[in-house]
């Protein structure tokens, strides 16, 4: 009988690629279960990794040269790290495959990447078979990437799961609070000119993120959102109203243009409505929240 392996060689392994705050959910919830890295290109992050249990990795997704050891490192990878700032390609996820490439190893990728590459639906409500649209180069980068990431798994014969993902939010979250949001008196928009949103609290989307890294099925976009139907006004009134916090202030688009920045303008002139079958059937999610009052409320 061949000697058993120690645990730690049994394990799958799993890089994760822009370990922030959720990647670090999920690295808690694969605790024991799974061998991580982490890819950080900051040193200050190292001892906040190692705390969660994954081994830190310096490297830079925009120095190509520093991707030399996650060639051959992991059986899975998911990749959360947003593309650059500028430009219509996605040239970090380009620098990633080319490493992985090298190795051979990885059979599965999971990428979280957003619901901005529809662009403006006016509203509707839709599956994962609608096409994309992306008015921006924000938006642009990430179907880049997505693309990229199809190819690279048809040739190599890896299985690729794309997430598309709306609106992360979480007390405490940076960015993804409303209550930073209300705290700084930010306004919204008049009913008239206001917009659907669709939105996903981040414990929900670790446990997707897992739930993908098992079940993912090959080169398949999935939704990750909740089941919340509301306009975006209507969210930051149901969010104040929760934490007793004044409700803010409504104004016409035209106003708004005056007085917010073009990236706020950019999220507020897109109206959609996320269906979440697949990922309620294929990845068998249960969510926590599956509405932003049961989120707010915890």
């Amino acid at each position: 009988m061949p000697p058993t392996l120690p645990a730690r060689f049994s394990r799958p392994t799993l890089l994760i690629v822009g370990c922030g705050d959720i990647g670090l959910r999920v690295a808690k919830l694969l605790a024991g279960r799974w061998r991580l890295f982490g890819l950080t290109s900051s040193l200050e992050r190292v001892p906040l990794l190692r705390e969660a249990g994954v081994q830190p990795l310096i490297g830079n997704l925009d120095e190509p040269a520093s991707l030399m050891r996650v060639a051959c490192l992991a059986d899975a990878v998911l990749h959360l790290a947003p593309p650059a700032p500028t430009g219509a390609t996605d040239t970090r996820t380009e620098h990633l495959l080319r490493a992985l490439a090298k190795g051979g190893r990885v059979r599965r990728i999971v990428y979280g990447s957003t619901s901005g590459v529809y662009g403006d639906c006016s509203g509707a409500r839709f599956d994962e078979t609608r096409a994309v649209a992306p008015a921006t180069d924000r938006a642009r980068r990430r179907v880049d990437a997505e693309q990229r990431l199809r190819v690279y798994g048809r040739n190599v014969g890896a299985q690729v799961t794309l997430l598309r993902i709306p609106g992360i939010y979480a007390s405490g979250r940076e960015g993804g609070d409303p209550r930073e949001r209300l705290a700084r008196g930010t306004p919204v928009l008049a009913a008239a000119d206001d917009v659907y949103t669709n939105h996903i609290h981040a414990d929900d989307l670790a446990r997707a993120c897992v739930a993908a890294l098992w079940r993912g099925p090959a080169q398949r976009v999935i939704h990750v959102c909740d089941d919340t139907e509301l306009k975006m006004a209507d969210y930051f009134d149901l969010a104040a109203d929760l934490c007793r916090l004044p409700r803010p202030e409504r104004i016409s688009r035209a106003e708004a243009a005056t007085r917010l920045s073009p990236m706020q303008m950019s999220f507020m002139g897109e109206s959609r409505r996320l269906d979440n079958t697949r990922l309620k059937t294929e990845l068998r999610l249960h969510l926590r929240y599956p509405t932003v009052r049961e989120g707010l409320t915890a």
